[in-house]
């Protein structure tokens, strides 16, 4: 049997970004996924002939010197991915219920402010001072601007605020300030809790650029596979992983589902991090460690419908729309009761290179508290152990659910319902069984502001050759999980060594 430098577990944008790393590094990699598709968020589907994204909808920070261009040219996609860049002008709207006008986040700092002081002349200074604050909040995070230097941030002003009380101190219009906050589920953002640099971090790279894949974000999955193939390095599907062996103080072999064993010197887990804890049988890990993995609350997952237009009925949309019911749902649309859902709604668009002149499929999105599926919990619906029927009222539900979402965009674009082809539903169970997280997590545990050390989870472990990556080590979305990568891998080939050979390929 061979033996591994290095097992990844978990095929998702942290896993893989792992793995490239470390076989540039001359690491002998093998990568496992228990689904068929590789990619995490990144996977696509198919329907009506028609290619939806799953996870990953737009991306920022890719124009020439910004920060996720730098990292991307490091793993070799800069040259490969097909792109479209979303309006200038408007690459986000937010809108609500009752007020005809659509208020826009543009792309480029001094565009962001003059697109809303349109809107809001009385407020330029307080929007100027939003984007000085966004700007300086960011500059202080090193790896997010490929610095390998070290700062401090024990006294920062910034760790000690909530999003939503700095967005209110610096602007005072009332509809400015859910205008501001309005992308809200980027990041699931809670009223009180959710860190400002969080916000900052998330925000900053789409108004520094945005852009769309076309023909879907899988292409950044099989770019990177296939180059860490080149390296020597092995990719497995239909391979979950169940339980770590030991042989002293240090793992040995992780066992799959279907008994192979595979040993290697080290392990990464991009899983979830409950899922990881769970596979150590023995008291390797102190219990506290573990109690305090189990105890971690996710952020809320999603209700998700990907809609097939009839043909050429929809125009190109080169922004996505976030509407709300109400100004105030900007920050509680996850808080509903059974009769409220839902009170907040996201569409976003795809650019298919087959049909450039018209929109062949659209995403809808709202939150939806994994509890509200409960009672089909004990279904799963995967390629390896496919299940076609969940329960009595599932599809019914799903039925339920997409008509109210409908009903709720359709007042902001009134005609939508009747231009539908096809539809097709994802629920807080889909991302379960596809992504892995053990109750549909879109972004993995909630941070609090009041409470940081709490939600803190470094990379290495107690277990000396098991290390985590992923959205919990860093931050989620592309360009959070690709940084937590490159913590991760910092921790096993040096933090100045790998942030400066990055920086040097760029």
């Amino acid at each position: 049997m061979s033996r591994f430098d290095a097992v990844i577990i978990g095929s998702g944008l942290g896993g893989l970004c792992t793995a490239y790393i470390l076989a540039k590094e001359g690491m002998h990699v093998c990568v496992l996924e228990k689904n068929r598709q590789i990619g995490g968020s990144l996977q696509i589907f198919s329907r009506d002939k028609t290619v939806f994204d799953t996870g990953v909808h737009y991306i920022g920070g890719l124009d020439e010197g910004q920060n996720l261009n730098r990292y991307f040219k490091y793993f070799g996609l800069m040259d490969s991915l097909k792109l479209q860049r979303l309006d200038m002008d408007r690459y986000d709207v937010i809108s609500f219920d009752g007020d005809k006008n659509e208020y826009p986040h543009a792309q480029g700092y001094d565009n962001f402010v003059e697109q809303l002081a349109r809107y809001f002349p009385k407020e330029r200074d307080g929007l100027k001072l939003y984007i000085s604050k966004i700007r300086e909040i960011c500059a202080a995070f090193p790896l997010y601007n490929l610095e390998d230097t070290k700062k401090d941030f024990e006294n920062a002003w910034y760790l000690n605020i909530d999003a939503k009380s700095f967005i209110d101190s610096v602007v005072s219009d009332h509809t400015l300030r859910h205008v501001l906050a309005g992308t809200n589920m980027l990041y699931a953002g809670i009223e009180g809790k959710t860190p400002l640099y969080v916000h900052a971090l998330v925000v900053n790279s789409y108004i520094e650029s945005s852009y769309r894949c076309i023909d879907g974000s899988s292409q950044i999955a099989r770019h990177l596979s296939n180059g860490i193939k080149k390296m020597g390095g092995e990719l497995r599907n239909y391979s979950e992983a169940c339980r770590f062996h030991f042989k002293g103080d240090e793992i040995d072999e992780v066992e799959l589902t279907n008994g192979t064993r595979i040993a290697a010197k080290m392990f990464i887990s991009g899983m979830d991090l409950t899922r990881t804890v769970d596979m150590v049988e023995g008291n390797q890990l102190r219990q506290a460690f573990v109690n305090r993995i189990r105890s971690l609350e996710n952020s809320i997952s999603s209700f998700i419908l990907n809609v097939v237009p009839k043909p050429h009925t929809m125009a190109p949309l080169l922004h996505n729309l976030y509407h709300f019911e109400k100004e105030e749902d900007v920050w509680n649309s996850h808080h509903y009761a059974p009769g409220e859902w839902p009170k907040s709604v996201s569409l976003f668009g795809t650019t298919s290179s087959k049909s450039p002149d018209y929109m062949e499929n659209y995403t809808v999105m709202a939150y939806m508290n994994y509890e509200d599926c409960a009672r089909w919990a004990d279904s799963f619906s995967t390629i390896p152990k496919h299940v076609s029927f969940r329960g009595d009222g599932y599809e019914e539900f799903k039925a339920e659910k997409a008509d109210k979402l409908l009903n709720l965009l359709e007042r902001r674009m009134p005609g939508l319902k009747q231009n539908i082809q096809s539809y097709t539903c994802a629920t807080p169970l889909t991302y379960r069984d596809y992504i892995g997280s053990r109750d549909g997590t879109l972004y993995g545990v909630i941070k609090d502001y009041k409470e940081p050390l709490k939600t803190f989870i470094t990379p290495r472990t107690k277990i000396k050759n098991l290390f985590l990556t992923g959205q919990n080590i860093n931050l989620h979305g592309v360009l959070g999980v690709t940084v937590s990568a490159v913590v991760t891998c910092s921790e096993i080939v040096g933090h100045p060594y790998l942030i400066n050979k990055i920086r040097n390929l760029t």
